[in-house]
């Protein structure tokens, strides 16, 4: 079982050499992959590509990157690009991401967002697996004017940060697996993993991949660690959908989510998330309280998988 962590941007110098030597740390600590979240700053797909390069072995992911303001053409062939540098270690997460930051930024209309989820799921499929799409949606139109194919990049898994109900149908008709972010054991096991388990099912599909992004901090000073992910984990009080994932689960307000303390407590909360059906696990927040508290994390959470790198 895989261990990973989403990745922070340490230092003041040049961004992608510091991420990029974060990685190797993370991958020295025993975990097996690295995710990028999408930010306006950066690249993820790019980012990823870049680090998949330059660290051996490491699987490298995006969590996640909004499909609104993003066409399927496009998206399709960056990770082509991401899968053939990495020898196949790239895995792409999408997002719906929230109405105010899509209208804010894009300047497009957060309208219908399972279906321009399941639209954009069909043509990005095509496009990795035969290497051409001609598709209609309501949402979306993606045509193809030549072949996409691109030689040396298997097809991509695509994985989904979903939780409501019907993305999480969507999702589990069309891709390979969910990025759940603070939906707690709880939340995971009487909600999340059952409306996705019946949608893969009912499509016949294989049982997705339920790859749960949790954050955490070892710490001997769990009053400043909880007050730290208090902060940096309020944006997510104030949207809908994670409000509600935090309440479906054991937590009133995102902090509430959080793994804080010691190693062995560490261990034992993302052990309840493997028992409540997780397949993989990716501790996040880990850089709050800086190096020291980062390492013990990411050593603590190594010990619960089994370290293995791709």
């Amino acid at each position: 079982m895989r261990v990973g962590t989403a990745l922070s941007f340490p230092g003041t110098g040049n961004a992608v050499d510091n991420v990029v030597e974060h990685a190797r740390e993370a991958v020295a600590a025993g975990l097996g992959a690295v995710w990028l979240g999408q930010r306006f700053d950066y690249d993820a797909i790019a980012l990823a590509g870049l680090i998949g390069r330059e660290v051996p072995g490491v699987a490298v992911g995006s969590s996640a990157v909004p499909i609104f303001g993003r066409q399927p053409l496009l998206v399709a062939a960056q990770t082509q690009t991401t899968q053939a540098a990495t020898h196949g270690r790239f895995e792409l997460g999408l997002a719906l991401g929230t109405r105010s930051t899509t209208e804010a930024a894009f300047g497009v209309q957060y309208r219908k967002p399972a279906r321009r989820l399941e639209e954009f799921l069909t043509a990005t499929r095509r496009l990795l697996h035969t290497g051409g799409v001609d598709y209609h949606g309501t949402e979306i139109d993606t045509v193809s004017p030549l072949p996409t194919g691109l030689p040396g990049a298997e097809p991509a898994p695509i994985l989904v940060a979903a939780m409501g109900p019907r993305a999480l149908a969507v999702t589990g008709r069309l891709a390979d697996g969910i990025l759940p972010f603070l939906a707690d054991p709880s939340a995971l096991e009487h909600h999340v993993i059952p409306a996705l388990t019946v949608a893969a099912d009912e499509a016949g599909r294989p049982r997705p991949r339920v790859v749960a992004l949790v954050p955490a901090l070892v710490t001997d000073d769990p009053a400043s660690g909880r007050a730290a992910l208090a902060d940096a984990t309020a944006f997510y009080d104030q949207i809908p959908s994670y409000r509600r994932v935090i309440e479906l689960g054991d937590g009133r307000r995102a902090a509430d989510v959080g793994l804080v303390g010691s190693a062995a407590e560490v261990q034992d909360g993302l052990r309840r998330y493997l028992d409540a059906g997780a397949t993989e696990l990716v501790v996040t927040q880990t850089g709050l309280l800086g190096p020291d508290v980062e390492a013990a994390t990411w050593a603590a959470a190594a010990i619960v998988g089994d370290g293995a790198i791709r």
